[in-house]
């Protein structure tokens, strides 16, 4: 097979991600709940207020290591405002360190991520990382699941995950668009863009989605855009996409 340019997004796609938010986040609603007990808010209420928040700042200052704390202190400041409870220095404190434990969990890997990324190296592809937020953070989890080994220093990590950036990494270096793939699980950072570059895609829905990533497409492919449930799976997509288009031109 001839070889092809694959771009793997990290969170969600290669490590899991989204569910340890979501048990941030379910914390916080807990103590919010305790908290304003009086003042009849509920748990759903408090999720969509923060997302709600979370989202608007993402949307404009793409991915940065304090928004998502900063979110739950937005969102303590909305209800204390909106109820009429006191604010407390120590809660806002709470809340922002609370928030910044998302950052420090450890790399669970998705199933059959380090078959996957071997087989494909195997068959010669050029494998690259694809990754959105702050390059610190970013890093460590490289670093801990051992991806270095497959990507080596084709690591790309931005704050503002979209087609500009990626744009620029197809044409700086030249790849053959007919040959390159990105692999996501987010429409809005990784199908979306790829398909508008003119490349491959493969979406990789997340088994926990957040409401940044729920977006239609609605974008007319150039080449393959394939939906698939598991890592695995990959390679034997690509191949027989490539089977399938040789086939077709002979």
């Amino acid at each position: 097979m001839v070889k092809q340019t694959i771009l793997f997004d990290m969170d969600d796609t290669l490590i899991y991600c989204n569910k340890y938010f979501d048990l941030v986040i379910d914390q916080f609603a807990d103590q919010m709940e305790t908290w304003f007990h009086g003042y009849h808010l509920n748990v759903e209420e408090i999720k969509k207020k923060q997302t709600e928040i979370d989202l608007s700042r993402v949307l404009v200052s793409g991915f940065a290591p304090d928004h998502f704390p900063q979110s739950f202190v937005d969102t303590y400041d909305h209800y204390s405002d909106v109820t009429g409870r006191a604010k407390r220095q120590e809660d806002i404190e709470r809340l922002r360190e609370l928030g910044a434990t998302v950052y420090g969990h450890s790399i669970e890997p998705y199933p059959y991520m380090e078959e996957t990324l071997r087989e494909l190296q195997s068959e010669g592809h050029e494998l690259h990382l694809y990754t959105g937020g702050d390059h610190k953070i970013q890093m460590r989890k490289v670093t801990e699941a051992g991806l270095e080994r497959f990507f080596g220093d084709r690591i790309h990590i931005t704050r503002h995950k979209n087609e500009q950036f990626l744009e620029n990494i197809v044409h700086s270096r030249g790849f053959d668009r007919s040959r390159t793939w990105m692999i996501g699980n987010s429409l809005r950072t990784d199908i979306i863009p790829a398909l508008t570059c003119g490349i491959h895609a493969i979406f990789m829905p997340a088994e926990l989605e957040w409401a940044y990533n729920q977006v239609e497409v609605n974008v007319q492919p150039q080449g393959a855009f394939l939906t698939i449930s598991s890592l695995h799976l990959i390679p034997e997509a690509i191949r027989g996409y490539h089977s399938s288009s040789f086939a077709a031109n002979t």
